[in-house]
């Protein structure tokens, strides 16, 4: 168009909003899914012990499923657009692990505790569905981080007045009911390190001193957030649960380098976690019978006194194969008390095989890539820090436990997120996953066109 010898271009049509699926119908798929298998693992093993269906079997399944459908229709109300990936592995993890838990009770009837654990089952999905509702934005948390550190000091300090368990003092008893508080202070823990550490990043990353090519903070900066880890890992040590102190010592180092973006801290942290590891291997008898026991498993079976629980655990692993001897069919009962707990995966590794253990541990991969993905979708730093940390929870409990048990390295004595017996660790873990819904949830909304800002 001209107008008084100047022409005007016409204005540009207006760039559409982008509509992001919010894909409830696929979660609802999997959430099937998920259900379906542990009730058919449910059933083989019944067939493979009795030659019969359990008559729990439909009770089981309309349970879990009942639990399932019930965090979803939250999740659809409350985080329409969180990752449709994350509950449906919840739920599977955790409905295999009541189907292994219930195989391991065949073999000690005096010792039930899947019926325990679907209890615990179910507290940790009601806990889900009420952070689900309550927590409406992630950003919430930022503003209580001393309060949660406060209560995650209180609840790691609780288990020093209790009696020992196992030569551990993780435990808080109250008759037959045992509570471990360090699961849910590893949660708060990373609610703290996320609010600090994002309120300080800058300090963190371009102040201080040059040392070794690396730029440490100012003690003003890092101090803080330093001596918080140093009490609680030192309360730890003190209660001998060497596995927790170093799951929050490599939490620690993997959110600091999250943000400063700093690759020396990952050196550092290694430098600091061998030397730490030499030295209590040394000085405490408990972790120097553990270091010993992995360096030569069979030690025991060349005296002639049996093999240990690590050697029975290679085993069961050797006589699984690729495809295992399927579910019912295995003698990892013999790897001894730790069976439900520590050692869970070496039932998954028998009669799973080697095909159904990679299953597990790309289901466990999964849950932690979609954390790792929320948090870099996010805007805020508070929420990506979160997201990650949250996610590498998961990440380093696995790894540990999973190496201890199958060799790599020195036992921890931590339970098997989901799988193993332990009340507080699923319900933590379903914290988690609660938590990690929620950052999603945002971390999607944020770029759908369809949504104000």
């Amino acid at each position: 168009m001209t107008k008084a010898g100047t022409t005007v271009a016409a204005a540009d049509p207006p760039v559409p909003a982008v509509r992001l699926p919010r894909r409830r119908g696929v979660e609802l798929a999997l959430i099937v899914l998920a259900v379906l298998l542990p009730v058919y693992g449910y059933c083989a093993v019944g067939l493979a012990r009795y030659g019969t269906v359990p008559p729990g079997a439909a009770g089981y399944g309309a349970g879990l499923a009942a639990l399932a459908l019930l965090a979803h229709l939250v999740v659809r109300l409350r985080a329409p657009y969180a990752d449709p990936l994350l509950l449906p592995i919840g739920v599977l993890l955790n409905g295999l692990g009541l189907v292994l838990i219930y195989r391991l009770d065949l073999e000690t009837p005096g010792d039930e505790a899947a019926p325990a654990q679907l209890v615990w089952s179910t507290l940790g999905v009601a806990l889900f569905i009420l952070v689900v509702l309550v927590l409406r934005d992630h950003r919430w948390l930022q503003r209580y981080a001393y309060v949660c550190v406060v209560a995650a000091l209180a609840l790691l300090t609780l288990p020093i007045c209790f009696p020992a368990v196992n030569g551990a003092r993780i435990w808080i008893r109250f008759g037959s009911l045992s509570i471990q508080p360090g699961e849910f202070a590893k949660v708060l823990l990373a609610v703290f390190f996320a609010a600090y550490l994002a309120a300080n990043r800058s300090a963190l990353a371009h102040s201080g001193r040059l040392m070794w090519r690396l730029q440490l903070p100012t003690g003003r900066v890092l101090g803080p957030v330093v001596a918080v880890w140093l009490l609680s890992v030192g309360v730890l040590v003190l209660e001998r649960d060497l596995g927790t102190s170093l799951l929050f010592f490599g939490l620690f180092v993997v959110m600091l380098y999250v943000a400063t973006g700093r690759t020396g801290w990952i050196a550092v942290g290694l430098l600091l976690a061998v030397a730490g590891a030499v030295t209590v291997g040394r000085l405490e008898p408990h972790v120097h019978g553990r270091i010993g026991e992995w360096l030569h498993p069979f030690a025991s079976i060349e005296a002639g006194q049996g093999p240990g629980q690590v050697a029975q655990s290679l085993f069961s692993f050797a006589a699984g194969g690729v495809t295992g001897t399927g579910l019912g069919h295995g003698h990892s009962i013999l790897v001894g008390f730790a069976v439900k707990s520590d050692f869970i995966l070496a039932t998954a590794g028998e009669e799973l095989g080697l095909a159904g253990l990679a299953a597990v541990f790309l289901l466990y991969a999964l849950l932690v890539e979609r954390g790792y993905r929320a948090g870099l979708a996010l805007r805020d730093p508070f929420g990506r820090l979160l997201a990650v940390g949250l996610a590498s929870l998961v990440a380093l409990q696995v790894f540990v436990i999973a190496g201890g048990v199958t060799g790599l390295i020195p036992l921890t004595g931590l339970a098997m997120p989901f799988l193993a017996q332990g009340g507080s660790s699923v319900v933590a873990n379903w914290a988690i996953v609660a938590l990690l819904i929620r950052v999603s949830h945002v971390a999607r909304r944020q770029y759908d066109g369809r949504v104000a800002p």
